[in-house]
């Protein structure tokens, strides 16, 4: 049987170590597995974007604050679910976190159901992101095989151009873009141009197929 917890990864940043052991006793005791950092710095040394995983952190703290390292997440566009831990005097400002995407705050003391049922949900949408980022980055992966003038061909077919239309706006002719679009349809895995669609597209997909 595996040792390792099934339930992803808590990241709790904050410079007060009792609170950061209370944390990290209550969570693990729920079958997280807990990475705990006293400092915003020393988690952005350590923190890797490829895993599941969500922040709790300290809204105040010495050094870079909680609401310094939201920033500097927002700038990196990381995905990671965000909850602050605040003080009596800290709500408002907490209230102004979750207008820029975290997804709740918590007073002290924590209420260990309302903590547990959090961690879940801010998992859940860690899940959700992380599989998205890896289809973007595959999709990205995919469209990086392109030459500039397969992009360019690529573009107009998504908008809905004709080969005909294609060739006029690139000044060549009809069977070079039919070459192109040969070309793209297989370096694309693409067998259909709704297949071409999704893949340009990606979560767009069906909003322009609407």
């Amino acid at each position: 049987m595996s040792l390792i917890p099934k339930k992803g990864t808590v990241y709790v940043v904050d410079d007060d170590e009792a609170v950061r052991d209370s944390l990290q006793w209550l969570l693990e005791g729920k079958d997280y597995r807990v990475r705990c950092f006293d400092s915003a710095e020393s988690f952005l040394a350590r923190y890797d974007a490829r895993e599941v995983a969500c922040l709790i952190v300290d809204i105040r703290m010495g050094g870079m604050s909680g609401l310094e390292l939201q920033d500097r997440l927002i700038e990196n566009k990381s995905p990671l679910p965000i909850v602050f831990i605040t003080g009596h005097g800290d709500v408002p400002m907490a209230v102004d976190t979750m207008k820029k995407g975290a997804m709740d705050f918590i007073q002290k003391p924590f209420d260990e159901a309302q903590l547990d049922a959090l961690v879940e949900r801010m998992l859940d949408q860690a899940r959700d992101a992380f599989a998205g980022h890896q289809q973007a980055a595959s999709r990205d992966a995919l469209l990086a095989k392109l030459t500039g003038r397969e992009s360019q061909v690529l573009e107009r077919i998504v908008a809905g151009r004709l080969n005909k239309q294609i060739a006029d706006d690139l000044g060549i002719s009809i069977k070079t873009v039919e070459a192109h679009r040969a070309n793209i349809m297989e370096k694309l895995g693409a067998n259909t141009v709704a297949d071409l669609l999704k893949i340009a597209l990606g979560s767009n997909a069906g909003a322009k197929a609407t």
